[in-house]
């Protein structure tokens, strides 16, 4: 239907627009949410509580998706793959208004028929109209009463539409935590909640209680370089835009931590990060080099993401190489080496708004054989008597311990040691390895286990 010029030109709400933009970019360019908002609130100047109210909104809805689809299709009697793609984005925004904010049914729906017709004119809003006052007539509860599998028959299912996963990544955590439904559904409530900002003091510029007082945080709970940002854009901090600290998740400081602390007999200051890109770690790990007298050699097989680890490790002890980490080079003999291995990334779903529903099962496979290649590069690299922590941001079995006991099984002067005491938390269970996880230490699901070669 054609415009008139007065539809065409009447105001829609900003923040409404910016979150529906950013919904549009990830469906049409598999963008990622959290690179492309924050750049879109800055050029069209959108700040304060209308930044906060469009990052609510963008980041909520692109984490529920899998849920308001299901709302959305029952509501308009159709497949949500039937629904033109503009129009669903403003269905997916509308919908999670009225679900999961306590903004009010009225503003929820006219304001996603402005966003419509403002576009596509009288017939699609029309559309949307009917189907978000459909969606209204019911709250969260009701409609995954009516929608989602029964808890009775199917327990993980039901808990995997309830807190907006797919129901495979569910199963993966249900293994992991051990087949306790108790665990399973706090784990997937919390990877379902908006994330908390985690900021890292660099060590040697700044102290955690420093960047605690001028950021009007709070000191982190393990990490001695963590501090809990209460809100606002962390880039607007002083220390964040001079570099004396940056935006990193505890759980990936207490990474890179645990590199510095393991027990290395005559340490001559080689450490090495493998996977370097795009630099948070190898920014802390350099700044603990830098004290301790040491040099870190960060590899990146990116020369983009390369230039990032340069960017954020300028002034530092740090060599960048632009290699394959599996054939780098580099000369054997480092002291300390952490790979940070490419992963699902299963771990930081909840920072990550649209990636649970653009991971498949089959991704698996692949990243599990890198995993191996590269840990077993590593325990080549490292010296006898050094230490090689693996990484990753999932919690996936055969991410995670699967790929530690395959390479131990094939490198016979290999050994894992116990991970625990290099890392500063509790509930840590039985080791050797250390799985932090989103319900029990308020970070993201990382995985740490520690190897020395005899």
């Amino acid at each position: 239907m054609t415009k008139s010029p007065k539809l065409r030109d009447k105001p829609v709400d900003a923040p409404r627009a910016a979150a529906r933009d950013t919904l549009r970019a990830v469906r049409e360019r598999d963008a990622y949410a959290n690179l492309v908002l924050p750049k879109m609130l800055r050029e069209r100047r959108i700040t304060g509580r209308d930044a906060a109210l469009a990052t609510e909104l963008a980041y909520g809805a692109a984490r529920a998706e899998g849920l308001l689809d299901a709302v959305i299709s029952a509501a308009a009697n159709r497949p949500v793959a039937e629904i033109d793609g503009n129009v669903l984005d403003v269905l997916r925004l509308g919908t999670y208004q009225l679900l999961r904010t306590r903004i009010g049914a009225h503003a929820a729906v006219s304001t996603s028929v402005d966003l419509i017709r403002s576009e596509m004119g009288m017939g699609p809003s029309g559309f949307v109209n009917a189907v978000l006052r459909k969606v209204s007539q019911r709250d969260e509860d009701l409609w995954i009463d009516e929608l989602a599998p029964s808890m009775a028959d199917d327990l993980i299912g039901n808990l995997a539409f309830r807190y907006a996963h797919p129901r495979w990544i569910a199963e993966v955590f249900d293994e992991a935590l051990g087949g306790s439904a108790g665990q399973l559904q706090a784990a997937l409530a919390a990877d379902d909640d908006r994330p908390p900002v985690h900021l890292v003091a660099r060590p040697g510029l700044i102290t955690a209680e420093e960047l605690a007082l001028a950021s009007g945080g709070d000191v982190g709970r393990y990490s001695p370089y963590c501090v809990y940002l209460p809100g606002g854009d962390p880039g607007d901090l002083e220390a964040v835009r001079d570099g004396y600290a940056g935006v990193q998740d505890e759980g990936s400081q207490l990474v890179g931590r645990a590199l510095t602390v393991a027990d290395v007999a005559d340490d001559t200051g080689r450490w090495l990060d493998m996977c370097a890109g795009p630099g948070g770690k190898a920014a802390l790990v350099a700044a603990i080099a830098d004290i301790d007298g040491a040099h870190l050699d960060a590899i990146e097989i990116s020369e983009h993401r390369a230039d990032l680890i340069r960017k954020v490790v300028r002034d530092l002890p740090v060599d960048v190489h632009v290699a394959d980490a599996r054939s780098c080079g580099l000369e054997p003999g480092f002291d300390r080496i952490l790979l940070d291995a490419p992963c699902s990334g299963l771990g930081s779903l909840r920072r990550r708004p649209e990636a649970r529903w653009r991971r498949r099962p089959d991704d698996v496979a692949e990243l599990v054989v890198l995993q191996r290649e590269l840990l077993t590069e590593a325990l080549r690299l490292v010296k006898p008597g050094g230490v090689v922590i693996y990484s990753t941001c999932s919690p996936h079995p055969a991410e995670t311990v699967g790929v530690v006991a395959a390479v131990l099984a094939e490198v016979p002067d290999a050994e894992q040691i116990d991970a625990r005491p290099l890392v500063p938390a509790d509930h840590l269970g039985d080791g050797p390895h250390v799985q932090l996880w989103p319900h029990i230490h308020g970070t993201d699901a990382m995985f740490l286990a520690a190897l020395r070669r005899r």
